[in-house]
């Protein structure tokens, strides 16, 4: 990080032996806040948000290329991606899963498991569920919706320039 910035010089590699002597530079909560504006987070919810307008996209497509059933089933697809990353969301944005580093690592691959649980039963259960199941909108449904991890990091806030500490 640049002093310009208002952060403190990098140290030189010279300054340490290897890398498990790395020296762990100390920043203050205006360093912290001024980092979080120059590189703005990205909400889980705006990604839920994003997966739902694809699901309601592709049940319409669906519905106007191959009827009733497929629309259903291609719903479906979508609703066992969102729903469990809708409990995803909530769970990584809970209090707990944000006191420290360490409950937040925690709770992050906790609430990863229990997404990915999630949407494997659901999809076990379409058959059950779903008279007709049509396997390809159902999975029209899945894919789109699951794609929208990569539109919402082409989407995610700018980071801000010019900013002074």
């Amino acid at each position: 990080m640049s002093a310009t910035r208002g952060y403190p010089e990098d140290p030189s590699p010279n300054d340490w032996q290897d890398e498990s002597e790395l020296p762990v530079v100390r920043i203050t909560a205006a360093q912290a806040a001024l980092l979080r504006q120059q590189d703005p987070a990205l909400s889980p919810w705006a990604v839920v948000g994003l997966q739902c307008v694809a699901g309601i996209l592709v049940t319409l497509l669906a519905w106007g290329f191959s009827g009733e059933i497929a629309a259903m089933s291609a719903a479906y697809g979508a609703i066992a991606v969102i729903m469990p990353a809708a409990l995803f969301a909530r769970g990584i944005m809970s209090k707990f899963s944000s006191l420290n580093a360490a409950t937040a690592s925690f709770g992050f691959f906790l609430w990863e498991a229990v997404k990915i649980g999630a949407s494997l039963l659901l999809i076990a259960l379409a058959p059950r569920l779903i008279a007709n199941l049509s396997w390809l909108a159902m999975l029209a449904g899945l894919f789109f919706t699951l794609k929208m991890y990569w539109l919402a990091l082409l989407w995610r806030p700018r980071p801000k320039a010019n900013l002074k500490a």
